[in-house]
């Protein structure tokens, strides 16, 4: 939702198709990157977390702890009506008047210190790995994944770039607004279903191994 929700407010500023292709292009190229390193790494890399083995079956019941822990902290914390909005979304304005340059930096910086970025990189690079792949379908796969990280951040950015500033700003604005006030609950929904995923792949490898 950070990463959304400033996107949706570059969108909302000055100049909006350049600092918004910017972003969107940087957190793509991040993707990449990241998974690229991964790949490089090879299989003796730990976080990969495929099942049947003990240190990553332990590093998938791990994260599905933390994760398990992080979604019921979101879903449960009680948000009174007229409550202060998450303490990330006040932070928002500040983070869209920087320079482009720094902006992006910070941009870079959260997407490779969240737990829910990092945990998923590395299962795509364990899965990729796993599976054999030669090095032309390996590569196809990673950049389809990695296309599909910039999802939502793709689709408002094309939806301004075919419709125009002054069509998309109203459902812009709203998407804003929601996701400001609803922030915590789709960060929790989305934890939980990632502890769940990687709590069943845990008890796969409790089971194989």
């Amino acid at each position: 939702p950070v990463h959304i929700a400033l996107l949706l407010l570059l969108l909302l500023g000055p100049a909006p198709q350049r600092r918004g292709g910017w972003f969107v292009a940087t957190w793509l190229a991040a993707s990449i990157v990241m998974l690229l390193a991964l790949l490089a790494v090879g299989h003796g890399l730990l976080l990969t977390m495929d099942k049947g083995s003990s240190h990553r079956t332990g590093l998938d019941l791990l994260a599905a702890g933390a994760l398990l822990a992080l979604g019921l902290r979101e879903l449960l914390e009680d948000r009174a009506e007229g409550a202060e909005p998450p303490g990330w979304s006040r932070q928002l304005d500040r983070f869209v008047a920087m320079p482009l340059p720094p902006l992006l930096a910070l941009s870079v910086l959260l997407q490779l210190c969240s737990p829910d970025d990092l945990f998923l990189y590395a299962k795509a690079g364990g899965t990729l790995l796993e599976a054999g792949l030669g090095r032309g379908p390996e590569l196809l796969a990673g950049g389809l994944f990695c296309l599909s990280t910039t999802l939502f951040l793709i689709l408002p950015l094309a939806a301004l770039l075919v419709l125009g500033q002054e069509r998309v700003l109203p459902a812009l604005a709203s998407t804003r607004d929601w996701l400001l006030a609803r922030g915590d609950l789709l960060v929790g929904l989305v934890s939980l279903a990632l502890a769940a995923m990687l709590g069943w792949q845990g008890i796969e490898g409790l089971r194989l191994s």
